[in-house]
């Protein structure tokens, strides 16, 4: 297991080193957050409703950040021939890349969440619940990205390929987490269902994504 958390760590430090992938995970949160307000006007009522959603909608585009060099570099300097040559399960690796990548680029979001929250005059009650559904639905998020890193590893320019690949995936954990988070505005009895659906699909996502991710690594060394 050392060897695994020595892989998270490493891929949570090359994450903040190269280009800054919190940072800049931030800052495209910010810009998503700020920018959407402009288009719709400035209702303060309006935004208090929507608001939620334009986090989740933000969540979900920041995760994105970085998922196409996730397996790419391992994949160019023969780091995932070696690992698969020592006889260690390629899944392990697959995890350990993709944990590291949420706490570099997804926890932040997480924690930013409620104070962007605040721009969009989202009540507190609502940034709770948003807080809460992103910590437990964005690291979904993050596994169903790194399966459209591992099968665009080899391409040479694959970020607009992940996003075509991985969005579609994605719809169902940003509606089960809106309407958590809208089921806790309205009565507390709405939030159980879809925000139960959301951590079982985090929990699916961890089970499938590294195994179908590590396959598509393999095929593609093939």
């Amino acid at each position: 297991m050392s060897g695994f958390f020595a892989i998270v760590r490493q891929t949570l430090s090359l994450s903040l080193r190269a280009g800054g992938g919190a940072i800049v995970g931030l800052v495209f949160f910010l810009a998503v957050v700020t920018v959407i307000p402009f288009g719709v006007g400035p209702d303060l009522n309006l935004l208090g409703r929507i608001g939620p959603a334009i986090l989740w909608i933000g969540a979900l585009l920041a995760s994105l950040l970085g998922l196409e060099r996730l397996f790419a570099a391992d994949r160019e300097d023969g780091t995932l021939d070696l690992f698969i040559v020592s006889g260690e399960p390629l899944v392990l690796f697959v995890l350990a890349r993709t944990i590291g990548h949420w706490l570099a680029t997804g926890l932040p979001v997480v924690v930013a969440a409620p104070v962007l929250g605040l721009l969009l005059d989202v009540e507190p009650l609502a940034l709770g619940a948003v807080t809460l559904t992103l910590l437990v639905g964005s690291p979904a998020l993050t596994l169903i990205g790194s399966v459209g890193a591992a099968l665009t590893a080899g391409l040479a320019r694959g970020g607009t390929m992940i996003a075509v690949l991985v969005l579609p995936l994605a719809v169902p954990v940003l509606i089960f987490g809106v309407s958590a988070t809208n089921g806790a505005i309205a009565d507390p009895e709405p939030f159980t269902a879809p925000f139960l659906l959301l951590a079982a699909g985090t929990l699916m996502a961890a089970a499938l994504a590294p195994a179908t991710a590590a396959f598509a690594l393999k095929l593609g060394l093939e």
